[in-house]
């Protein structure tokens, strides 16, 4: 008798203010990156109401002791992405125009940039570039989507981005910037078979009707964008709940940047270690190795060596190489796991440095990662490198396959 158990994932729209944190962010991360590739940043945003607080570390090298703001406008750039997230409403209370901006931006401290740099240095080890923290990042795929993605977090991407697409384009004048998607995934024998529930709440203007919203959600968005088969009679939608979803982003809740990594990541199916992604530079493994994680486990699936993988990663500050690397098929695996990950150790590095240079992350790609997970999109290969599958030939033949 095949087990049966239901999996549920959710995903947020760009104006939820956690990710109206995480965008500002990762745009501040692109116009350090544009000024100087090797910039070290780790920046931090909170918004509530009509405030925006930006904080962290900042280090431009190419401008060395000359102040930030001889080279970028924070303001500017806090302004344009919320602008491009589309709070420009005369009736919105966070609006791009009239956010209240503080600044607690400093530069990066000389003892963690001591770890990281390729130089030697007092009490370090090696003159490598070392890891610029101590933590456990995990990476993850499995091969229930096209985009070797679990189902659920893909199916809630996909609605959310849909719901952007028709707001931004104007076809739908009523919608707001906030939203959030939940799908709710039927397994059998660990394969998905029906989506038992959708839930969709979105803000919208005064003036628009519960009923005409839940209409549209459901049949313009839902049923347009969720593969049909998989939905059935027994399928329920649950649009806006609570019946009226008005007062939204930073005005209804404040946001943070790093609050939603599991909607950044697999939506709960792969186990993560607890780093955020967004605002830091790829010298920060929480983010440079989970993408590395993920390149790892993709081109793993890819190459039909499992139908489900997950690769553990820990290291330590300063430190060049990995503590560990831990891979797990969770039986799926068509070689013996040991051969899996002798494998995976000839084809790739896992030294920071490497993971930089093998994925390319010195560039500003960062503003495309922040919203719809940071993993699953396969529409800008050159830009997330993380989901190029050109590794998987090469793991075939490691592993003796043809």
């Amino acid at each position: 008798m095949p087990r049966r158990y239901i999996f549920s994932s959710e995903s947020v729209g760009e104006g939820h203010p956690d990710k109206v944190a995480d965008t500002i962010s990762d745009s501040i991360l692109d116009a350090c990156l544009t000024v100087d590739p090797t910039s070290r940043v780790a920046c931090e945003t909170f918004v509530k109401s009509n405030n925006v607080l930006v904080g962290g570390e900042i280090t431009i090298p190419k401008i060395g002791t000359a102040p930030l703001d001889s080279v970028l406008n924070i303001g500017l750039i806090i302004r344009k992405a919320i602008r491009e997230i589309g709070y420009v409403n005369d009736d919105d209370v966070f609006h791009a125009d009239r956010v209240f901006i503080s600044d607690y931006l400093t530069a990066q401290s000389s003892d963690i940039a001591q770890g990281v740099d390729p130089a030697a240095a007092d009490g370090k080890e090696t003159s490598e570039q070392g890891a610029g923290d101590q933590g456990l990042m995990f990476g993850y795929a499995c091969d229930e989507t096209p985009e070797l993605m679990p189902a659920p977090i893909m199916f809630a991407h996909r609605l959310g981005r849909e719901l952007t697409r028709l707001r931004k384009t104007g076809v739908v004048k009523w919608l707001r910037p906030d939203a959030k998607s939940q799908v709710s995934v039927l397994y059998e024998d660990s394969r998905p078979v029906a989506i038992t529930n959708v839930v969709i709440s979105t803000q919208h203007t005064a003036d628009v009707t519960h009923a005409e919203i839940k209409a549209f959600c459901i049949e313009e968005v839902i049923r347009k964008i969720l593969p049909s088969e998989m939905l059935t009679p027994k399928t329920e939608f649950l649009i806006n709940p609570t019946g009226r979803f008005v007062i939204g982003g930073p005005q209804g809740d404040s946001g943070l940047t790093g609050r939603k990594i599991i909607v950044d990541t697999y939506g709960g199916m792969g186990r993560h270690g607890g780093g955020a992604f967004s605002g830091k530079d790829p010298s920060k493994v929480d983010r440079s190795a989970a993408y590395m994680g993920r390149y790892v486990a993709k081109n793993l699936v890819a190459a039909g060596l499992a139908r489900r993988c997950e690769i553990q990663f820990a290291f330590a500050i300063g430190h060049p190489r990995p503590v560990s690397v831990h891979i797990e098929t969770f039986g799926t695996n068509s070689v013996a796991e040991e051969k899996i990950e002798k494998a995976v150790l000839e084809a790739f590095s896992f030294k920071p440095a490497d993971i930089v240079a093998q994925l390319n992350l010195l560039r500003p790609i960062y503003s495309k990662t922040t919203n719809y997970g940071h993993f699953g999109k396969i529409d800008d290969l050159d830009a997330i490198s993380w989901e190029r599958t050109d590794k998987a030939d090469l793991l075939r033949a490691a592993v003796g396959l043809s």
